[in-house]
């Protein structure tokens, strides 16, 4: 039998004959893989107590103030930005399944026993905004993520990591307000809650701010100035905005099904026309010209109608330069819609149709709850039935019979008899109404008074003076009255519709009479649109118009006393960042245009 060979030297660990080199090698790989053990056996002795620390500092971080936990979050934010381990703002992550798609799948009945998990099952990938955060131990961690208006709960466990260590260096990154994506299978918890059992949670974008407590976000001016915030934190506000948008849709498709074609109009003009309001200005540089943005966009819609679109209809911003309260906002929405050879009544046939149906349509009923001044113990509440027919007020007849008096006969209600008839009237029931107090201006303030106080439930006025209404067409059996109804709600005005003046004769002595209104004072009145007496100088056909207020209309279906509960981002005087007192720009509006025409 031959010797061994003397270059060849035992491994101890294998019994094998290696190379001198070999062996090194094997011995240097051994105790690597001993010290990498050790480090391990340490880290995994000392994990329990770090994550003890670590849950006392999320519960010392809570108790900060705004500016500390921004500054402190920050800090830890721009370090992971740096190391990119992990990436705190990653490009993408894949969501196989949204939270509401996932909660209606598997929080079906019988599809997951009360402590089952699907462990098998092909893993799921969910995101969302984490809302809560619980730690049951240092190897147990619960979340509540929420996305979509739906809600699931998040349980990730130790043994479902690569390891301990990291583990808790994934999950201790976690703050509440963090979006975060989970990769993990369905599972519902012994107490029967659903959940998603994570083998994964992936920061996505951190939250830098710390969110309101329990109490939630209810401070007003925060909510309307930081709408992200509101929506975040409250779900009624996520449900106003959807009705809203279901609002909107009906009113399109109701039109759509009636062969309405929707259209576009510009939002700037030369002429503020088409409403009695007052309007922004606005400058073209280019044009050196100053501009209105729209109060309106009837004008051109019945210009459409003059070249064969029979049934138009836009659904867009206005602007009025009045002023902000409940009811009222600068930029608002409506609907607008012309539908050739109809008049008032048959629009009036059509508003009951589309609102009526629009309310069974979301509530189930023809009944909704109003609260006037705000919701809240012992508030005041309307019950508003939207069911048909609505009631219907004259408006001379009604104000005959509340002010037991005689109104002068309607085709002289534009005279200056007619206008010392309405100031001593007024004035006898303590009818207040600023300067310049015409004719349309004392009848308003009076039917506001005595008439739509009356109108809770949907109602109609109708028999409107002709001075009230310069682009309504003439009543066809009442001298001096007009073929025009209001719809009000809840006591304020949701809608507006003629039969429209489609003679340019009279339009023309319409607009005249306009100008001279506005010569007395009233920046609300119009002026004279020359395009548009073209345009029906070319033949409008018998005509309906009509115009929706949807804010309000929204208001009253979601009980929002305010208007700015309905508005996305609703008007709001400037602030400084350090205070809550209104404060000038730097530069106005008006100063800019000035600057722009200097040049």
């Amino acid at each position: 039998m031959s010797a061994p060979d003397a270059n060849l030297h035992k491994d101890e660990v294998t019994g094998e004959m290696v190379s001198k080199s070999e062996l090194k090698k094997r011995q240097k790989e051994r105790q690597k893989a001993e010290q990498k053990a050790a480090k391990a056996a340490e880290r995994a002795a000392t994990a329990p107590a770090a994550a003890e620390n670590k849950v006392d500092s999320a519960a010392a971080e809570a108790e900060l103030d705004a500016s500390q936990y921004y500054e402190l979050r920050s800090r830890t934010i721009n370090e992971l930005r740096k190391t990119k381990s992990p990436d705190p703002y990653p490009h993408k992550f894949h969501v196989s399944q949204s939270i509401p798609s996932y909660v209606r799948e598997w929080g079906a009945d019988g599809k997951l026993a009360d402590g089952q998990t699907l462990s098998d099952a092909k893993p799921i990938t969910i995101a969302g905004r984490l809302h809560s955060l619980r730690s049951s131990s240092s190897k147990l961690r619960f979340y509540d993520v929420r996305a979509d208006g739906a809600k699931v709960q998040v349980m990730a466990q130790a043994q479902n990591a690569t390891s301990l260590g990291d583990f808790i260096a994934q999950h201790d990154l976690l703050r509440r307000g963090d979006i975060v994506g989970i990769t993990g299978v369905p599972s519902r918890t012994k107490a029967g809650e659903l959940s998603i059992y994570a083998s994964s949670v992936q920061l996505l974008s951190p939250c830098l701010h710390q969110l309101p407590g329990r109490e939630g976000l209810v401070d007003l001016e925060t909510r309307y100035r930081k709408r992200y915030l509101d929506l975040i934190m409250n779900g009624s506000t996520r449900e106003t905005f959807i009705a809203r948008s279901k609002v909107v849709n009906y009113i399109r498709k109701y039109l759509d099904n009636l062969g309405f074609l929707e259209v576009e109009t510009p939002m700037m003009s030369m002429i503020a026309g088409g409403a009695t309001a007052k309007p922004f200005v606005t400058h073209h540089n280019d044009l050196k010209l100053d501009l209105f943005m729209r109060i309106a966009p009837e004008l051109y819609l019945k210009e459409l109608v003059v070249g064969g679109l029979d049934r138009v209809f836009e659904i867009g911003r206005v602007f009025r330069n009045e002023q902000i309260d409940m009811t009222h906002n600068p930029e608002f929405s409506i609907c607008e819609f012309y539908m050739a050879y109809a008049d008032m009544y048959d629009l009036m046939d059509m508003t009951e149709s589309m609102i009526s149906g629009m309310v069974k349509y979301l509530t189930g009923g023809t009944k909704v709850k109003f609260h006037p001044q705000g919701k809240g113990e012992g508030a005041k509440e309307y019950e508003i039935d939207f069911a048909t027919p609505w009631k219907r007020f004259d408006m001379i007849e009604e104000l005959e019979k509340q002010l037991n008096v005689k109104f002068p006969p309607g085709d002289t209600l534009h005279d200056e008899n007619a206008n010392k008839f309405l100031r001593e009237l007024a004035e006898k029931h303590n009818v207040d109404c600023s300067e310049p107090k015409t004719n349309a201006r004392l009848l308003d303030k009076l039917v506001g008074e005595f008439i739509e106080n009356q109108c809770i439930n949907p109602s109609f006025i109708v028999g409107h003076p002709q001075v009230m209404s310069p682009l309504a067409k003439y009543h066809r059996s009442r001298p001096g009255l007009c073929e025009r109804f209001e719809c009000f709600v809840a006591t304020k005005e949701i809608c507006n519709a003629y039969t429209e003046l489609n003679d340019p004769f009279d339009q023309r002595d319409r607009f005249e009479e306009q100008v001279r209104q506005k010569e007395q004072g009233d920046d609300e009145a119009q002026g004279v649109d020359e395009t548009f007496l073209n345009a029906l100088e070319y033949g409008l056909p018998p005509t309906g118009g009509w115009g929706l207020g949807i804010d309000r209309l929204v208001m009253f279906l979601t009980d929002c006393a305010n208007i700015k509960e309905v508005l996305l981002f609703p008007a709001m005087r400037p602030v400084v960042a350090t205070s809550a007192e209104p404060v000038a720009p730097a530069v106005t509006a008006t100063q800019a245009s000035h600057d722009a025409k200097a040049e």
